[in-house]
């Protein structure tokens, strides 16, 4: 299904939990190859919005589109036209390299022959040749995080979830791996990315900050600077998440 209109579009998009209140209402559109910070203090609701929009937990109330398909009613959908990353857990790391990427092909619906094409060509362009049946567990973690992003796309989805992707790697891997998000948005993929580094939110196109569940600011790093009259985004957020009651 391709969709013509925001890639993700969420009208007063709320998740309830009893009386507490994950999600309050949020409302904002994401369009194609676009990168989108998702920002906002621990007990924010980032958490609770992201597995919203990946289909893997119902809306109390509101609307939501990802990839032209709704959050309530077409869940399978919306996970065949995604790829998602955790600084977490990405890849099983008692696997071989080219064990994760052909287990992982493999649950986004690639057959066995676009499984070979594709595993092999990105053993090749990462440069992991000599690495390709070792153990993932005995990488650098920079080097497990640009293999999880890559296998992340492997399927060439719509939109990537990336939650915290750089958690941990040194600058100069945060660097790669960010010319890696740059280069998926030139092929029209979206990503929507949730860091806790504010030099990175300085690298999308558009970001977000919630504060307690509700959506405080949205635009471009230049504008937010400029509204607010900080210098850097380190500023901004502070401004606009000093007053938060929820955290950790």
């Amino acid at each position: 299904m391709t969709t013509t209109g925001p890639i993700i579009k969420t009208d007063k998009l709320t998740k309830r939990f009893g009386d507490f209140i994950a999600t309050n209402e949020i409302s904002f559109e994401v369009y194609k190859g676009e990168i989108f910070g998702f920002l906002g203090a621990n007990g924010a609701g980032k958490t609770t919005a992201m597995r919203m929009l990946c289909g893997l937990s119902k809306p109390s109330s509101g609307k939501a589109t990802v990839a032209g398909f709704d959050v309530y009613r077409q869940t399978e959908q919306i996970k065949q036209h995604i790829g998602y990353m955790s600084q977490k857990f990405s890849l099983y790391e008692d696997l071989t390299v080219l064990e994760n990427i052909r287990f992982f092909g493999g649950i986004y619906g690639l057959d066995s022959r676009q499984l070979r094409q594709k595993s092999d060509a990105l053993v090749e362009r990462l440069g992991l040749q000599s690495e390709a049946k070792k153990l993932v567990g005995d990488l650098p973690l920079g080097w497990k995080q640009k293999l999880a992003f890559s296998v992340a796309v492997l399927h060439e989805p719509d939109i990537v979830f990336l939650d915290e992707p750089t958690g941990g790697v040194d600058p100069v891997t945060r660097r790669q791996f960010w010319a890696m998000i740059y280069e998926a948005a030139s092929r029209g993929i979206t990503l929507f990315v949730t860091t806790h580094y504010m030099d990175e939110a300085e690298y999308c196109n558009r970001i977000s900050i919630m504060v307690d569940g509700r959506i405080e600011a949205l635009g471009t790093p230049a504008d937010l600077k400029m509204q607010l009259n900080e210098p850097s985004m380190d500023g901004v957020f502070y401004q606009l998440a000093r007053g938060a009651k929820r955290g950790d």
